[in-house]
């Protein structure tokens, strides 16, 4: 049974298994491994049955188009529920889609720079690039005339890596845990007509027109010069809610790291390269990622060494798909698939995970070039949460965290 995970995750050998026994060894928790394939195993057969095939004779292939048009369907009712149509203009949709997401509760309360702290900062390094592709001469002028969570979200597309690199060491020597407060996520629509032309690159690439500024609580619809693309309503929404979560949760880890005797170098290292390694259990680093997933599932007050600056609600999180039931029910079929995929006969797994299925819908991907990289990172994720319950690891990581043993390391 380990076989399908370490095929699932193409985990690197001996090393994953000698990293599951030495958990086990931790734990005495015997066959987490055994228990997840077979859910696996069992899930991708319930959904392959309720697409209206046999798990018995389906090929990859198939399962992959099967899931393809299921989310096609999703997609174009969702479109409708909002007014709209799957082959509407994007520049129609959009505000549809942020409206519907600005109206659906869920937490949005994030500890993050307050804005004159942060234009502070530009008075320190003025982004002449941005300052001269919009018209301006004066900055405190930009300030006055502009939207200032967009123009600093922006920074990222008009000033070039070399001002990027010298500003993020005046973040890293300038912040203070003062200089953060309480603030609501801010969800705005980047103007086209100012900064389409330099975000084309940025929407190439990613192939999606999101993204979010950790430090600021912010995210954004980013213009696309595009002006249609199919299966928007259902690639745009999840990741609206992902970044939400994902705001919430860094915002959780500055919290966590604000009485660090180098908070500045801290958050600066998280932001640049996703870092927040929580800990480190069996030859593995365990995101913050994992950790805020897992007691903010317990619905209670966290540890003692969370307090008194994490709170229950800095941990309280939400899956996309769980939020996206409340505006179709229909999409509770995407419930629980997050870390579900089978393996590929030629080695790749067909994925789930409604991210990695609506990306490739949305891109117009074929079968040999389907995502799975949302699948892999959820199933690394839910290993590590089955055995967090025991109280062996609990307290290794909560040991860590207080320490602050562990330099912030991205999760490979």
């Amino acid at each position: 049974m380990t076989k399908i995970l370490r095929d699932l995750l193409n985990a690197e050998e001996p090393l994953f298994t000698k990293s599951l026994k030495e958990l086990e060894h931790l734990t005495l928790k015997r066959s987490i491994d055994v228990k997840l394939s077979a859910e696996i195993l069992e899930k991708t057969a319930s959904v392959i049955r309720s697409l209206g095939l046999d798990p018995r004779d389906t090929s990859d292939k198939e399962l992959f188009h099967a899931l393809d048009d299921r989310v096609r369907f999703h997609n174009e009712n969702l479109a409708l529920s909002i007014g709209s149509s799957d082959d509407a203009q994007v520049a129609e949709i959009v505000p549809k889609l942020v409206n519907l997401a600005n109206s659906i509760k869920v937490p949005r309360t994030c500890w993050v720079l307050k804005k004159s702290i942060a234009k502070d900062l530009l008075r320190q390094m003025p982004p002449k690039k941005m300052m001269k592709h919009l018209g301006y001469r004066s900055l405190e002028s930009m300030f006055k005339n502009e939207d200032f969570s967009e123009i600093y979200t922006a920074l990222r597309f008009s000033e070039g890596a070399e001002w990027l690199n010298e500003y993020n060491k005046l973040f890293s020597k300038s912040i203070t845990p003062s200089d953060f407060e309480n603030r609501q996520i801010e969800l705005i629509i980047m103007n086209y007509d100012k900064w389409a032309d330099i975000t084309s690159e940025f929407v190439d690439k990613k192939r999606h027109n999101i993204t979010h500024t950790k430090e600021l609580g912010v995210i954004v619809v980013v213009p696309m010069k595009q002006t249609h693309m199919r299966g928007l309503a259902l690639k745009t929404l999840p990741l609206i809610f992902h970044y939400i979560n994902e705001i919430r949760l860094y915002s959780a880890f500055f919290k966590l790291k604000s009485t660090s005797a180098h908070f500045g170098k801290v958050i600066t290292e998280t932001l640049i390269a996703d870092t927040g390694t929580g800990a480190v259990i069996a030859n593995h680093h365990i995101h913050w990622r994992v950790i805020q997933r897992y007691f903010g599932k317990l619905g209670q007050q966290p540890p003692e060494i969370f307090q008194p600056h994490v709170q229950p609600e800095d941990l309280h999180w939400r899956k996309a798909s769980e939020v996206l039931q409340e505006i179709s029910p229909e999409l509770k079929f995407w419930e629980g698939l997050d870390y579900i995929g089978r393996v590929g006969v030629d080695g790749s797994p067909v994925a789930l995970n409604l991210f990695d299925v609506s990306f490739a819908y949305s891109n117009h991907e074929s079968f040999d070039s389907r995502y799975y990289y949302h699948m892999r990172e959820s199933l690394w994720n839910e290993i590590f949460i089955r055995y967090m319950g025991d109280s062996v690891i609990k307290k290794q990581i909560l040991e860590q965290l207080d320490n602050d043993m562990i330099k912030p390391e991205s999760l490979v």
